[in-house]
C-alpha cells in the first residue's frame, strides 16, 4: 500500500525539476524547484524545532527508533521510487533502504561521553557536548537515501536539526523519505528542500546553519566550503576517489576476479569509494583481463525494476556523456576495449561494461574519477612501481591489496595514501567505523563515534573542589 501521511515540507507554487528514468529516459515526475529566497522560513523553523529537539536525549532516541521503524515498513515503496529515478537494481536498492534503517538504530544508541579531566589543580574539569543548532546537507544522486541518512542520523542523534537538499536528478526517494519520518519526527526536525542551483549554495552560506555536511565532485565541495566560510559554519566534505586495487604476485586470478569485478561495477561503477583502476604483475595482466572480460560480456544489463537485471543505467545523461568522452579518449590514445568500450543502443542511458588494456597512464580514465562502469586494467613490473602509481592522483578516499600472503598484503596496504585500505575485499564498511580521505577526497570524519562527535562542539565546566572561606 502507498504510504500516506501529511507532507510538511515547503512547495514553490510555480517551478518545477523534470524527474527522468534512467532506464527509459523519460520523464516520470517532477517535484518543486525552490528559490533560494525561500530558504529563510525553513531554516527559522529548523532553529525554532532545535531547541526542543536538543533538550530531551531520551525522546530523541525513541524518535530516532520510532523513525527506523518507519523506514522498514515503507521499505518496498522507497526501494522502488529508488530504482525507478536512479538506476539500480532492486535488490540493491532494497539493501540501501536496510542500511539507512539500520543507521538510524546505530545512532540513536550512541551518546556523546562526559569527560572530566583530573591535572592536579583544586578544580574539576568537565568536558560535556552541545549541539550546534540547524545543519545542512547535500546529497549527491548515486545512493541517495543511504547517503542522506548517513548525514541526518548522527546530526539528529546529537541533537540538531537538518535541511536536506537531495541532487536535482534523484530527489523523488528522498522526498518521500522525508514524509515517512515525519510521521514520526517533531515537526521541522527534518526538512527536505528540492532545487536547483543556486539553492545549494544559499543553504551552505546560510547564516544561520551550523554545519554543512556535502558529498559529491571536488570542485562543487570546493564551492560549498567557501559558501560556509562566509558564516564560519563547519564543514564535512566527502569529495569522491579514484580509488586502486593493486594485484600482488601470488594472487589467485580465479579466487578474486569475481569480488574485484563487482568492487568496480556495483551501482554501474557509481561508487566514490569503487575500485576505479586496477594494477596486476604483467605476467598475470592477460589472466586478468580475459577474467573480468568475461563477467562485463556475460552480466545481465538492463532496467533495475526487472528481476534479472544485475547491472543497471547510469543515473543520468550528463555523467553519461561523461564516461563516454574519457573512454572514447582512452581508446583514441591507443587503448583497447576488452569488453565494452560503448554505450548500448535503445532507449536508457545504458553504458557496456567496459574493461579497458594498453591505457596510457596519464589517460584521464586512469587519472581521474569516471564514475562508471569503466575499468582501466594496467600491467607493472616492479611492486614499488605500482605503490607509486596507486598514490600518484589527487584522491586518496580508499585503496585495496589482492594477494594470498596477508601479511604482505598488509605491509603494502599501509603504503597506501587513501582513508581506508582493505586486503581482498574493497568498499565493506561497518557503521561503527571512521570514514575519510586525504589530499582532494574530502575533509572531516563520518561514520560510527567520529560521525557522532562531528555534529557537536565541547563546553568545559569548572568547578571548584571546595569552596574557601
Amino acid at each position: 500500500m502507498p504510504t500516506t501521511v501529511p507532507d510538511r515540507f515547503p512547495e514553490s507554487p510555480t517551478a518545477r525539476i523534470a524527474v527522468v528514468d534512467p532506464a527509459t529516459g523519460e520523464t516520470f515526475d517532477e517535484v518543486p524547484d525552490q528559490q533560494p529566497d525561500e530558504l529563510d522560513a525553513v531554516v527559522d523553523r529548523a532553529h525554532r524545532a532545535w531547541q526542543g529537539w536538543r533538550a530531551d536525549p531520551a525522546a530523541r532516541t525513541a524518535a530516532l527508533h520510532r523513525a527506523a521503524d518507519a523506514v522498514e515498513t515503507a521499505g518496498g515503496e522507497l526501494a522502488r521510487m529508488l530504482t525507478r529515478e536512479q538506476g539500480k537494481p532492486l535488490a540493491e536498492s532494497h539493501a540501501e533502504i536496510a542500511r539507512t534503517a539500520a543507521r538510524l538504530r546505530y545512532f540513536a544508541d550512541l551518546a556523546p561521553r562526559t569527560r572530566r579531566i583530573t591535572d592536579g589543580r583544586p578544580v574539576h574539569s568537565e568536558i560535556r557536548w552541545r549541539s550546534l543548532g540547524p545543519v545542512a546537507a547535500i546529497v549527491p544522486w548515486n545512493f541517495p537515501v543511504q547517503l542522506a541518512a548517513a548525514k541526518f542520523a548522527p546530526a539528529l542523534a546529537a541533537g540538531n536539526t537538518m535541511v536536506l537538499k537531495p541532487s536535482p536528478f534523484t530527489p523523488m526517494a528522498t522526498r518521500l523519505l522525508g514524509s515517512v519520518l515525519a510521521a514520526v519526527l517533531p515537526e521541522d526536525v527534518l526538512t527536505v528542500v528540492t532545487g536547483r542551483e543556486p539553492l545549494g549554495a544559499r543553504l551552505a552560506s546560510h547564516p544561520r546553519i551550523r554545519h554543512v555536511t556535502f558529498t559529491g565532485s571536488v570542485p562543487t565541495g570546493r564551492a560549498v566550503a567557501r559558501a560556509a566560510a562566509a558564516s564560519l559554519a563547519r564543514v564535512t566534505l566527502e569529495l569522491g576517489g579514484n580509488d586502486a586495487a593493486v594485484l600482488l604476485d601470488d594472487v589467485e586470478v580465479d579466487r578474486i576476479a569475481d569480488r574485484l569485478f563487482w568492487a568496480a561495477f556495483r551501482n554501474c561503477g557509481q561508487v566514490c569509494m569503487a575500485v576505479k583502476r586496477v594494477y596486476v604483475p604483467a605476467r598475470l595482466h592477460t589472466e586478468l583481463v580475459e577474467a573480468l572480460a568475461h563477467r562485463a560480456k556475460t552480466v545481465t544489463v538492463g532496467a533495475g525494476l526487472d528481476p534479472g537485471t544485475r547491472l543497471g543505467p547510469v543515473t543520468n545523461a550528463p555523467q553519461l556523456a561523461r564516461v563516454e568522452r574519457v573512454t572514447e579518449q582512452a581508446l583514441s590514445a591507443g587503448a583497447r576495449a576488452a569488453a565494452g568500450g560503448h554505450r548500448l543502443e535503445g532507449p536508457g542511458y545504458f553504458f557496456a561494461p567496459t574493461i579497458l588494456t594498453d591505457v596510457p597512464p596519464g589517460s584521464p580514465v586512469v587519472t581521474e574519477e569516471q564514475f562508471g562502469p569503466v575499468l582501466p586494467v594496467l600491467p607493472y613490473r616492479s611492486l614499488d612501481e605500482a605503490v607509486d602509481a596507486a598514490n600518484g592522483t589527487g584522491y586518496g578516499l580508499g585503496g585495496s591489496v589482492w594477494g594470498t600472503d596477508l601479511d604482505r598484503a598488509e605491509a603494502v596496504a599501509d603504503r597506501l595514501d587513501c582513508g581506508t585500505a582493505w586486503i581482498n575485499h574493497h568498499a565493506e564498511l561497518s557503521l561503527a567505523q571512521p570514514f575519510a580521505g586525504t589530499k582532494h577526497s574530502g575533509v572531516g570524519v563520518t561514520g560510527g563515534p567520529w560521525g557522532l562527535y562531528g555534529n557537536l562542539r565541547p563546553f568545559v565546566v569548572h568547578r571548584p573542589r571546595e569552596e574557601r572561606g
